[in-house]
This record gives C-alpha cells, sequence and structure tokens, in this order.
C-alpha cells in the first residue's frame, strides 16, 4: 500500500502552479513543499536552459555542484537545509532579468527507486513562473515617473531660487538708492545750515 501513496503523491502535488513576481538585484523564494515523506534529492530545473539545466541539485544530504547551471553558481540555497517537514523552498539571490523562465521542484523520497544518473524521473510537485519586473525602470536605475517627478522638483526649485535672487538684488538696489539721496540731501542741509558759515 506505501509503494502505491508514494506513486499517487507526485500525481496529487503536480497541479501546484505559482506565478511570481521579483524586481531585479532582489531575493526570491520559490517555494515547494514535498509533503511528509523521508527525502532523498531535490531537484530545482529550468527547461529552458542549455545542458547542464538544473538550478539546485541535493543529493543525500549535500549539494551537488557537478551539473549545476553556471548561472546560479552560488546563488541557491534551500531555505531549510534540514527539508523539515519536506519544505524543499529554494532562495534565489540577486535576480536578474535573466532569471525568468519556468523553474520545476521534483523530490525523490526514500520510497523511490534509486537511479545512476542525476534526474529525477517524475512530474514535478511545484512548477513556478518567475517575472522579473524591470519594464518601469529607465537604464536599470530610476523608475520614469521618479524620473519625471524628479525633473519637475529641480525645475520648480531653481525657479524659487532664481524669483529669491531676483528680490533679493531688487531689494538691495533701491535700498542703495535710497540711501544715496539721504546722504546727499544731509549733506546739502549740512552746507546750508547758520552754524557750519
Amino acid at each position: 500500500m506505501a509503494p502505491f501513496l508514494l506513486l499517487l503523491f507526485p500525481l496529487c502535488a503536480a497541479a501546484s502552479d505559482q506565478h511570481v513576481t521579483v524586481h531585479p538585484g532582489h531575493d526570491v523564494t520559490l517555494r515547494c513543499e514535498a509533503g511528509n515523506v523521508s527525502i532523498l534529492a531535490v531537484e530545482w530545473t529550468r527547461p529552458d536552459l542549455e545542458p547542464p539545466q538544473y538550478v539546485f541539485l541535493y543529493r543525500h544530504g549535500y549539494l551537488d555542484p557537478t551539473h549545476q547551471h553556471p548561472s546560479f553558481t552560488g546563488r541557491v540555497e534551500l531555505v531549510d537545509r534540514e527539508l523539515k517537514d519536506g519544505d524543499v523552498s529554494l532562495t534565489l539571490k540577486n535576480v536578474t532579468s535573466r532569471d525568468k523562465g519556468t523553474y520545476e521542484c521534483r523530490v525523490r523520497s526514500d520510497g523511490s527507486r534509486p537511479r545512476k544518473r542525476a534526474n529525477i524521473h517524475a512530474d514535478p510537485i511545484t512548477v513556478i513562473h518567475l517575472e522579473v519586473t524591470a519594464a518601469d525602470l529607465k537604464d536599470g536605475n530610476f523608475p520614469r515617473g521618479h524620473v519625471g517627478l524628479a525633473a519637475g522638483g529641480v525645475a520648480v526649485l531653481l525657479l524659487v531660487a532664481a524669483v529669491f535672487v531676483a528680490v533679493w538684488i531688487y531689494r538691495r538696489r533701491t535700498d542703495q538708492r535710497s540711501e544715496r539721496p539721504a546722504a546727499d540731501e544731509a549733506g546739502n542741509n549740512q552746507l546750508m545750515s547758520p552754524s557750519a558759515v
């Protein structure tokens, strides 16, 4: 009965499709639950990659980097290395636009027949469609809306600064002009006063 249940388990779990969206430079967790089984191997693949297509391969308690696609080297790890409760979720670090694609999670339990090859020949438990959104970025740095807002803000600040400087210069010249006639008049009054003679 147990082998029959192990064959039925992947068929029931294969319907788990997920759509995940992430921004470039961020980390993302790709969720996959194998259930309460003893896990011998975990395989994360991207069918659209040129061989080797493995994103992550974990066998007998160790990471197997020999078949891992070079673009994922040092950027992927299991969320729970002890695989508690069948959690075989994967963290992908520092996501780039090249990471966009379909990710498949497969597990080999201790009830599965061992194979010499690395592949796990079973339907995926989880299929994740990863979307890396950079459409709202201009030159990879700032969102377009923020660039326009920042440019508008700078223009307003420059305009306010120009008005402030113009008003300051105008007042200073006006004050200087009003001081000259007053000084000239005071000097003329001193010359004409009887005590000056």
